[in-house]
């Protein structure tokens, strides 16, 4: 990761690499470990380490914060308390600007905040800034024409359990009864996803294909299932992002990774654990995020 200068407080002080000690939060109560009283706690915790919340932004019902205005009200730090889904909103939209994000850990998997602190809570990363432990850091992404991902990207028939997890958020035992039969029908039967790559799996395809950014590139795995029994077990790992617990093939560490739904239909999509509309033949490129964001797991 490209490392830049550190983030610390003492007293009197603003922390270095930063102007002011204000910053915006933004919250999303419908991320899987986000309620009033975790909010309130990390409020807590941020003003424990010195800093002022300047305002509270309650994402999605409010538009996650903008260059622009951060940069009219002398903000340059934005720390965000969500899932997977709100941290891409928010990371990706302040692509360009100078100042920096701070990335809690506020969902389901947290996948960005465990990659920059560990897997530990806000309190503790919090306590970690007020102790100096902390730096700016730019790292790899995953570049698509549909935008930027931050943490993985999912293609193939198995992105269907998005539904089944959806129903799960809702509470809604009968539709989540009939997803489930659904996605379990779909990832065996549906159109199959190839890596077009030299030497890079199964001809036939597979059911689900990962991808995650790494330093050196972009790692792939390819998931397959022999039976019914093993597409329910796999669809409940998807239901967790826990790939690793299906059957898979290891298919490489690529700059570019090419995709192909060899039915020429177009292939299911998730980014950072939400659905975009995928074509037939998708490309992702290595790529470098274009903001600073706060790291504070000891390298």
């Amino acid at each position: 990761m490209e490392q830049q200068s550190g983030i610390g407080q003492s007293d009197g002080e603003a922390a270095p690499g930063l102007t002011s000690r204000q910053v915006w939060l933004v919250c999303n109560a419908a991320s899987g470990s986000n309620d009033e009283q975790s909010q309130r706690d990390v409020c807590s915790a941020l003003e424990e380490a010195g800093f002022t919340i300047a305002r509270t932004i309650r994402f999605p019902d409010e538009p996650a914060p903008e260059a622009a205005d951060l940069d009219a009200q002398g903000i340059d730090l934005v720390v965000t308390f969500g899932g997977d889904g709100t941290t891409h909103a928010v990371v990706t939209g302040l692509f360009g600007w100078s100042g920096a994000v701070l990335v809690l850990p506020g969902g389901t998997m947290n996948l960005l905040a465990k990659a920059l602190h560990g897997d530990v809570d806000p309190s503790t990363i919090a306590s970690r800034l007020a102790g100096g432990q902390g730096r700016r850091e730019r790292p790899s992404v995953i570049g698509s024409p549909h935008g930027f991902g931050l943490t993985g990207v999912l293609a193939g028939p198995g992105t269907v359990w998005n539904e089944v997890r959806e129903a799960m958020r809702a509470a809604n035992i009968v539709e989540m009864v009939a997803t489930t039969r659904q996605a379990i029908s779909w990832s065996a039967n549906g159109p199959k996803v190839v890596c077009a790559q030299s030497d890079c799996g199964r001809e036939e395809g597979y059911a689900a294909i990962t991808i995650n950014p790494r330093e050196e590139g972009l790692l792939v795995r390819g998931y397959y299932a022999e039976s019914l029994a093993d597409y329910a077990g796999q669809g409940i790992a998807l239901l967790n992002r826990n790939f690793r617990d299906g059957p898979h093939d290891e298919l490489g560490v690529h700059q570019t990774v090419r995709l192909v739904c060899s039915a020429g239909e177009p292939m299911g999509l998730l980014i950072d654990g939400e659905p975009f509309d995928g074509k037939a033949e998708e490309i992702f490129e290595l790529a470098r995020c274009e903001v600073d964001l706060i790291a504070t797991l000891e390298t």
